[in-house]
This record gives C-alpha cells, sequence and structure tokens, in this order.
C-alpha cells in the first residue's frame, strides 16, 4: 500500500520555504500496476522532450510548489556498485530536476561517520517531521509524523550533513 499522494500534496502544498526528502534505502517496492520498471529493463528510457510521458502527478506537484519559492531538496544514499533499482531511479532522476527538485547523491561509504535517522523522511519548513516506514522488501508500512522540536534538529542536521557531501545528480555517474 503506497501513501496517498492527495494527502501528501495537501502537505506539501501548505509549505511555505523547504521540503527536504532523505532517502536511504537501496531498493524500494514497485507496485504490481506499475509498468515503468518492467519497461525499463526491456531498454525503455524516457524522452527528455516528451514531458507529457513523465509521472504525473508528482511532477506537477513539484512545479507547482517550487513555482511559489518553495524550496525542495531530495538526498539519496546509495550503495555501490548501485542496485538495479537505484540504476532505474537514476534514468528517470532528470524528470525530477526538471520539475524544480534539486538532487544529490551520496555514496554510502561517505556516510559512514554521520549520525542518521534510521528511516527516511521529509522535513517540511524544518519543523515537521514525516518518517516513511518501510518493510525488508521496501514496500511501505506507514508514516510517522512529528513536530518535536528535538526530532527536527536532528533531521535537519542529518539532511544538511549528507547535502553537503553529496554529488549533484548532473555529476553523478552510475557506471
Amino acid at each position: 500500500m503506497a501513501q496517498s499522494l492527495s494527502n501528501f500534496a495537501d502537505l506539501i502544498r501548505s509549505v511555505e520555504h523547504s521540503a527536504v526528502h532523505l532517502e536511504t534505502r537501496d531498493v524500494y517496492a514497485i507496485p504490481d500496476e506499475d509498468e515503468g520498471f518492467a519497461a525499463w529493463q526491456q531498454g525503455h528510457r524516457l524522452d527528455p522532450d516528451d514531458r507529457a510521458s513523465w509521472w504525473r502527478p508528482w511532477l506537477d506537484l513539484v512545479q507547482e510548489v517550487t513555482a511559489k519559492g518553495v524550496v525542495v531538496r531530495r538526498a539519496r544514499i546509495v550503495s555501490e556498485p548501485v542496485s538495479e533499482y537505484i540504476r532505474y531511479e537514476h534514468s528517470f532522476t532528470f524528470t525530477n530536476v526538471a520539475a524544480g527538485e534539486e538532487i544529490r547523491w551520496l555514496p554510502r561509504r561517505q556516510a559512514s561517520d554521520l549520525a542518521l535517522p534510521g528511516n527516511d523522511f521529509w522535513l517540511f519548513d524544518g519543523n515537521l517531521v514525516q518518517f516513511n516506514i518501510f518493510d525488508g522488501d521496501g514496500g511501505w508500512v506507514h508514516t510517522d509524523q512529528t513536530d518535536e522540536p528535538a526530532v527536527a534538529r536532528l533531521c535537519t542536521r542529518a539532511f544538511e550533513a549528507v547535502w553537503e557531501r553529496a554529488i549533484p545528480h548532473e555529476k553523478y555517474a552510475i557506471n
């Protein structure tokens, strides 16, 4: 079961300044109805000139919030060599960038000395944290939210430490 985009859309639309996302997994479960991964495995790649074929409604939402001045940043910590899923994700990340997200990649070996929360998270305006809880196979289980100041500070420090070391998407090559 995936988190409802409509609920998340309402949340991210309420942001005034920033939304940051830290991803730490090498694999996320792909729903059975998602044909994109199978097509990618068979050689299909998104066409940079065919924006209509890109992932909707997420990219529309990113464009909407960044157009009002919200900074949306995503950092991904990945093992190297990368998993097949990360190769897939990297192949279409240009669409997120085109929509207005800033994205960086950090090889996991460069994160060994960083204090990081145990789960992926979104941090909204530096004060509301949404942890995304996944099972061992990468399937979304549920979401925990907190506005506890100490947790928000921990997540802010963790994200900024990763961001500082991470490689901008345009410069991160997968071999």
